[in-house]
């Protein structure tokens, strides 16, 4: 059975577009933001609303990112408000991060992910 690559070669109108070291740091990004949110909804809050935040509060960052951010986006906006939603679930990674006393770790990152930010979308536009 041939891969998805040989079928999209062979495709008219399909291009394959080859993952690069970028896109895995980009992934990585996203996982560490939303992994982030989520450690400060289960570790801030007291019982009932650790689960309550734990779940809703990344969900909701996950909600935003694909609406808005991701490559196949469900609404499609303006770069600029791409960018204003993709600083937004950062931004609250470093401050949930900040929330957990662990500022070094916010700071790390939320510079992390603003350049690797910044390098993705560079490549997008150029």
């Amino acid at each position: 059975m041939p891969d998805s690559a040989a079928l999209a070669a062979g495709t008219p109108g399909v291009r394959s577009r080859r993952i690069t070291l970028l896109d895995v740091l980009r992934l990585l990004s996203e996982v560490l933001a939303f992994a982030s949110i989520a450690a400060w909804g289960f570790l801030a809050w007291a019982f009932p609303w650790n689960v309550v935040a734990g779940i809703g509060a990344p969900v909701l960052a996950i909600l935003a990112w694909a609406l808005f951010v991701s490559p196949k986006a469900v609404l499609p906006v303006h770069p600029f408000l791409r960018a204003l939603v993709e600083l937004a679930v950062f931004l609250t990674a470093t401050i949930a991060l900040w929330g957990l006393d662990l500022p070094w770790l916010g700071v790390g990152v939320g510079a992390f992910a603003v350049v690797i930010g910044v390098l993705h979308n560079l490549r997008a536009v150029g």
